[in-house]
């Protein structure tokens, strides 16, 4: 017998001839909780079901419990809100004030806990959950909002939070734990990855221009342009100055921005050509893009999806992953551009 035993005696027949035995349980005592204030949702539920019951002895076979269990349960219950939660009139039962009041309180309580439960079984099964994603705003646009919503008609209940940063300063989010994944061309051992899709670097150009029919420029050839990159930072920056090196080229940079859009509109009036990840929407009209080449070779990066191999990845954020990476093997943002382009040499990745 528990602890509980000790909170008072169950009524016999002989001392309350007046009650019915189906309804046999423990007076109240002021006594001090024996659960140190900690509510017990099993005494809960088995008040709801006396309740609901209209005594002890169909509510213990409901719950699959002794009827002295009941008894023990219903005064340790009373004992710890330190009120009265039944009245005996003759052979039958009926709440008091107070225990109507907490029994509204009560199945509100038991509600939320069996939400609670049931939404822990959904997180534990990948249904459920808030996913945080870090990529660059140019991705997000071009990637992202058609995917997401793809994705959230399927699975309505996980919550993606696009986190938006440079390519470069992704990887300190996601070594801080501020996002669960990140999508970058940035490679770093600490972390693991998939591979998406090839990223090229285009040279845009406008349409008048005397290189805009080629099928693809070499950074050679456009030596003595002026150029449009984007800002320090950029990894497509990078990628054209470590070309530039390689072929003993000075880029004669004429303006850099952290804006795609602005570079691409500068373009347009011919201020130069703009050095664009593919990553980037282009607009039809007035530009036409081109893969950009080294000695023939494509110069960019393959996409990835990277995490932290060290902290947990919620089975839905990996569902997320495992999704993303069969979207982008069907398209991905200017696919048609660069499809007759040398292809770009796959990296090798840290496991899975």
């Amino acid at each position: 017998m528990d602890g509980s035993c000790a909170l008072g005696l169950i009524l016999s027949h002989a001392n309350r001839p007046s009650l019915d035995a189906s309804n046999e349980f423990i007076v109240s005592k002021s006594i001090r909780n024996p659960y140190d204030g900690i509510m017990n949702l099993r005494h809960l539920r088995t008040f709801v079901t006396i309740a609901d019951a209209g005594g002890v002895a169909r509510a213990a076979t409901r719950l699959n419990l002794t009827q002295p269990t009941a008894s023990r349960q219903i005064h340790a219950l009373e004992a710890e809100l330190d009120v009265p939660l039944f009245d005996r009139i003759g052979r039958r039962i009926q709440l008091t004030s107070e225990g109507e009041d907490l029994l509204l309180r009560s199945r509100h309580l038991l509600d939320e806990a069996e939400a609670l439960a049931e939404r822990a079984r959904a997180l534990k099964s990948g249904q459920v959950g808030v996913l945080r994603l870090g990529a660059t705003p140019q991705l997000i646009e071009s990637l992202l909002v058609d995917f997401l919503a793809q994705y959230q008609r399927r699975h309505p209940g996980v919550e993606v939070h696009p986190i938006e940063d440079g390519g470069v300063r992704l990887l300190g989010r996601l070594e801080r734990g501020d996002v669960h994944l990140i999508i970058t061309t940035e490679r770093d051992e600490r972390f693991r990855s998939r591979l998406l899709y090839p990223v090229y670097l285009l040279a845009v150009l406008p349409k008048n221009h005397r290189l805009s029919r080629r099928a693809a420029l070499d950074i050679a050839e456009v030596a003595d342009e002026p150029l449009l990159p984007l800002s320090r930072g950029f990894g497509s920056r990078e990628w054209l100055y470590a070309a530039c090196q390689v072929a003993h080229i000075r880029p004669r940079v004429f303006f850099d921005s952290a804006a795609p859009q602005t570079l691409i509109a500068l373009a347009a009036g011919g201020y130069g050509i703009a050095m664009i990840p593919a990553g980037v929407l282009i607009p039809g009209g007035k530009v036409r893009a081109v893969p950009l080449l080294l000695s023939g070779a494509p110069i960019g990066r393959w996409q990835t999806v990277a995490w932290h191999p060290q902290r947990f990845l919620a089975p839905y954020a990996k569902h997320f992953l495992e999704e993303l990476v069969v979207y982008t093997s069907r398209t991905y943002p200017n696919r048609d551009l660069t499809r007759r382009a040398p292809p770009l040499s796959q990296p090798k990745t840290p496991g899975r």
